[in-house]
């Protein structure tokens, strides 16, 4: 069949919209039709070169909502008209790594998956012949698109697939982090370093878990008044503190008795390595938890004094935001429609299929915190 997509076929080039080839599912395989999928960070991240598992050509996105519209033998969890979120972190259920319910890393497809192919190692995409490089499993910026059963998550029909995508990648990152990594209690001071689509998800994750200072880092004051609407408590520019902005933000979490100061949780949302170094030694002495988020480009290492962690920091890792996509996405659908945490406010420009390279313009410039393309 044909499908519009559009096409990365080289790093730093603007996507080129195109009608693709593409094949149908076969064995534990499904075809949705993609309604609507966000343009993500990590998509960029990849379309800049930066990223060492990025091949071109390729059919970006990640993050998306659709209707299933047909199935490859031997399928069961999925039917035709069921309303899906495809998943870039998959869950088998099967794998040792699903089976020791100690990471929601799945490694059933992981080795194909980061290769750009299907499970059986051939591409469903192709142009004139020659192939095409799916991504992260799930190349939603293509009106159709096939997955592996494993990697798609039935969730309610009733939810807008406009702002439901977002659900695939930045919303359950961001609060899967409070939820399922830290497990952040009611109570605890936390820090949030970068107030993007990911950092406004970990502040809503905060207020869901009932955090009591929630401290939001940016360099651009305009996000001030979106952490505030999400439950930010204080917010800081580096920018404008005199001095180190370490000290600073553990004199700011001294409450009470505690003289000592530090968050109980921090989370680095940015990518940005003395970013992450600043998010490990703003945490308390003794018990502080550092959540890393964001990504890295290749090759960058990140460091800081043996003592830090000696003397009691933890610092940890989150992928999907620990999240098991086909058990944990449809229940955080359903806290979006029973109004437990908001997404609509985050949605801040919808595009055409054609307005795709607007939309990273736009996340250059700053201008949104998420932009969603409707098909």
């Amino acid at each position: 069949m044909k499908t519009r997509a559009a096409v990365a076929t080289a790093a730093g080039k603007p996507l080129e919209i195109m009608e693709v080839d593409l094949e149908g599912p076969r064995e534990g395989e499904v075809l949705v039709e993609v309604k609507a999928t966000g343009i993500c960070h990590t998509d960029d991240f990849t379309l800049s070169g930066a990223d060492p598992e990025g091949l071109f050509p390729a059919i970006l996105g990640h993050e998306g909502a659709g209707v299933v519209v047909d199935v490859g033998p031997g399928v069961k969890s999925v039917k035709k008209g069921d309303h899906v979120i495809p998943l870039y972190t998959p869950e088998c259920r099967e794998c040792p790594s699903c089976l020791s319910r100690k990471t929601n890393l799945c490694t059933a497809i992981r080795a194909t998956q980061g290769q750009g192919v299907m499970p059986d190692g051939t591409s469903r995409f192709s142009l004139n012949g020659e192939k095409l490089h799916h991504y992260m499993g799930c190349s939603t910026f293509s009106n159709f698109t096939v997955l592996p059963e494993i990697a798609v998550a039935k969730v309610n029909p009733d939810a807008p697939f406009d702002k439901i995508c977002y659900i695939g990648c930045g919303v359950t990152t961001g609060i899967g982090a409070v939820i399922n990594t830290a497990r952040v209690e009611p109570g605890a001071t936390a820090i949030v370093f970068g107030l993007g689509g990911i950092g406004l998800n970990v502040i809503q994750g905060l207020r869901l878990a009932g955090a009591d200072m929630i401290i939001g880092v940016d360099i651009n004051n305009g996000k001030k008044e979106w952490g505030e609407k999400f439950g930010m408590t204080h917010f800081v520019n580096p920018k404008e503190v005199e001095g180190d902005l370490v000290p600073y933000l553990i004199d700011l979490t001294k409450r009470g008795a505690d003289t000592i100061g530090g968050a109980d949780y921090t989370f680095d949302c940015t990518g940005n390595v003395t970013v992450m170094r600043q998010a490990l030694e703003s945490a308390h002495r003794g018990w502080g938890e550092s959540i890393i988020i964001g990504v890295a480009g290749a090759g960058q290492e990140i460091s800081t004094r043996p003592f830090q962690l000696v003397t009691g920091r933890v610092w940890k890792g989150t992928a999907f935001g620990g999240a098991r996509g086909r058990t944990d996405v449809p229940k955080i659908v359903d806290w979006y429609m029973d109004g437990k945490i908001e997404i609509d406010p985050m949605i801040t420009h919808t595009l055409t299929l054609e307005e795709i390279n607007r939309g990273f313009e736009l996340m250059h410039q700053g201008e949104s915190i998420r932009s969603v393309v409707v098909y």
